[in-house]
């Protein structure tokens, strides 16, 4: 077992990697530190259940599986997970299909970023490697220096933990990045004209594999979670508000976009989950 922290001469403690952030990316980095041996404190500003109740994306390249089983963390992904070897493509009523395996050798799965988080939680606690969750006022110290910090409070106590890397793990919105200095880092931001209207529920997905829709009402995508949960999507105005979208409203439009003999056999149920973002894509550079 690795020693995740210990003490220094001043009282503080110190660990060799502080990572912020335990989502996926997180808690994974954590894993393959500590099957390399190297020593990991991971901070995470929310509970621990508030980070398995993000429900994200669910689809899982082939590199990304294997980097869980190399961390330990996908004997049940293996035996759960739904494999699909390609994707439906589908316009004017016409699909075609996109054999992925036939052409590369490669598959995706289909698993849910909760249930990839609740392995890599179950993988952390066997190895006894700690997390803080509910960290307040986590700050970053000497970020660009030889020996960083990183600084936080929990149920009152401050806590000060020096260590030889910071990995930031916690998103866009985190911590990390802002500290970065500006001169060391280059964005490319791109913002789409239009929106991402999801919907999750409790019904058989369209397919048995992921289906893309071409329409000239814009585009469509259904996915799924499991064999009776889906997950689809439709491209929308950036004007558009969510509550002007009932289930009924969205159904309908899913499908006259996804149109022919496939439309007629869309089940569709209550919404479990239901939101509006803009589309953008987001790169920095160093990573």
């Amino acid at each position: 077992m690795a020693r995740a922290l210990t003490g220094i001469s001043d009282g503080r403690l110190r660990t060799q990697v502080s990572i912020i952030g335990a989502g996926p990316a997180g808690l994974l980095l954590g894993q393959l530190l500590h099957k390399a041996g190297v020593d990991s404190l991971i901070i995470e500003q929310q509970s621990a259940d508030y980070v398995l109740g993000r429900i994200r994306a669910g689809v899982l390249e082939q590199g990304t599986a294997s980097l869980l089983d190399a961390a330990g963390a996908g004997g049940r992904m293996q035996r759960e997970a739904l494999v699909h070897d390609g994707i439906w493509l589908s316009a004017n009523g016409q699909s075609h299909h996109i054999d992925f395996k036939a052409r590369t050798g490669k598959s995706v799965l289909i698993y849910g970023q909760t249930e990839v988080t609740r392995d890599l939680m179950d993988a952390r606690a066997a190895c006894g490697a700690p997390v803080v969750y509910e960290a307040d006022g986590v700050s970053l110290h000497d970020f660009a220096s030889d020996m960083p910090r990183v600084s936080y409070r929990k149920n009152g106590i401050a806590h000060d933990i020096a260590c030889d890397f910071i990995a930031g793990c916690d998103g866009f919105h985190g911590i990390c990045r802002k500290s970065v200095p500006e001169s060391a880092i280059q964005t490319h931001e791109r913002t789409y004209p239009f929106g991402w209207l999801g919907v999750l529920s409790d019904t058989p997905p369209l397919a048995d594999e992921l289906v893309y829709v071409a329409h000239e009402r814009g585009f469509a995508l259904c996915s799924m979670r499991s064999k009776s949960r889906s997950r689809s999507y439709l491209q929308c105005s950036l004007t558009e508000r969510l509550a002007d979208w009932s289930d009924a409203r969205f159904w309908q439009e899913l499908q006259t976009r996804i149109g022919g003999a496939a439309a007629a056999s869309l089940v569709t149920g209550p919404s479990i989950e239901k939101s509006i973002a803009p589309l953008r894509s987001f790169v920095a550079e160093p990573m």
